[in-house]
């Protein structure tokens, strides 16, 4: 499972590689703009991410936006699938607005911080990208 980690918190993105790493290689942005750049590139190689690990509260650009941005570099990628990445909202954000509107821009999971390993690993075998 490839998965790119997108979070602006050193510690965050430290603890998520810990926990993401036994499963393949684990990429990280520190914001907004170089995540949506590394998963252009990832389309350009079709070396694509299984996973997207994203925070809301980025600097230059916030997560709501880079998963829209997601979903339309998907959209005109030629692909079969609409949807080639899970992207899995990782934050502090427990507001009802920002929740619907992550499912409204095709999120697949929505964590709130803090959260432990198991909810993540519960989180990655719903979405059928590890096994039971």
């Amino acid at each position: 499972m490839r998965t790119l980690i997108v979070e602006d918190d050193f510690s965050s993105r430290l603890l998520l590689e810990e926990m993401l790493g036994q499963f393949g290689p684990v990429h990280q942005a520190m914001n907004g703009l170089e995540a949506v750049e590394a998963y252009r590139l990832s389309l350009e190689s079709g070396n694509y991410y299984d996973l997207v690990c994203l925070d809301i509260m980025l600097p230059k650009m916030n997560g709501q936006d880079v998963l829209l941005n997601i979903r339309n570099m998907e959209k005109t990628a030629a692909t079969e699938n609409e949807k080639i990445s899970r992207v899995v909202m990782i934050t502090v954000m427990r507001d009802t607005k920002n929740i619907i509107s992550a499912f409204k821009g095709q999120c697949d999971g929505y964590l709130i911080k803090p959260f432990d390993q198991s909810r993540l690993m519960d989180t990655l075998r719903q979405l059928r990208l590890i096994e039971a």
